[in-house]
């Protein structure tokens, strides 16, 4: 049994749709969330600027005791998390994947749509997934552009952020997309909008926290890593940017279930 908590990084708050993910999953197992601000987005950086933003992030949660890391950044994924292996070799580490494959294995009109930002477009695990069902389904890409930071400024319930969503995502509905597949941690966010985008239409959102949740789980089995059945979980919320963006995490970590209360 190992109490250590689990380490979590994004560029900002995106990947706390995946921390809420984990939070289901995994209640006696502490969250030490790391989200950036200070760099974010990444979407559009260098490979070496976000290698070496994905190294400090690293850096600092192993030094706060992190037992396994989460990347919860598709971006970071696609362009760090296997040189994050190679560095870090003695740890284990939970990238994101598109779920591109569910998508191409579920859809019915033989449509799908992507919606991810540019690296995480060309990145080798989205590369190499579409490749396997390119021959069977027609897959349609875009960037979200202006997505993460509508929800970096929690405007996700602007007008202007549903201009922005209705010009990505209507063309791949009047394509025939059933699928919509969210390639970035931030665009959970947007989730409700694009429902109300979608309508009456018969076309299913995927995103990825619940099978990074699954993987999670199995390695901590693995590896003999689980907390104890009864350990309180604790949840810690850590920034390069300022205190007021680290309440800011902390804030939209619960938003949720404090809307439900």
């Amino acid at each position: 049994m190992d109490n250590r908590p689990i380490g979590v990084f994004d560029s900002g708050l995106g990947g706390l749709s995946v921390w809420r993910s984990l939070r289901e999953a995994l209640p006696c197992e502490s969250l030490l969330y790391l989200g950036d601000g200070k760099n974010c987005p990444y979407g559009s950086r260098s490979a070496d600027e976000i290698r070496r933003f994905s190294v400090e992030a690293v850096r600092c949660l192993l030094d706060n005791g992190c037992k396994l890391i989460v990347v919860a950044c598709n971006t970071a994924t696609a362009v760090a998390v296997k040189y994050l292996r190679e560095m870090y070799a003695d740890i284990q580490f939970v990238g994101l994947e598109p779920a591109v494959k569910p998508a191409c294995l579920t859809t019915r009109s033989g449509v799908v749509g992507v919606l991810a930002t540019a690296r995480s477009l060309e990145g080798e695990l989205f590369l190499r997934t579409s490749s396997l069902y390119a021959d069977k389904v027609k897959i349609l890409k875009a960037v979200g552009e202006g997505f993460v930071e509508a929800v970096e400024n929690n405007a996700e319930d602007s007008h202007e952020t549903e201009t922005l969503v209705r010009r990505v995502l209507e063309p791949m509905l009047d394509a025939g997309a059933d699928r919509i597949v969210l390639g970035c941690t931030h665009y959970p966010f947007l989730r409700t909008l694009m429902e109300r985008i979608i309508g009456s239409r018969d076309v299913e959102v995927l995103d990825s926290g619940a099978a990074v949740a699954r993987r999670t789980a199995l390695l901590l089995e693995q590896s003999g890593l689980c907390a104890d059945e009864g350990h309180t979980a604790e949840y810690v919320f850590m920034t390069f940017a300022d205190e007021d963006y680290r309440r800011r995490l902390e804030g939209k970590a619960f938003a949720k279930e404090k809307t439900e209360l």
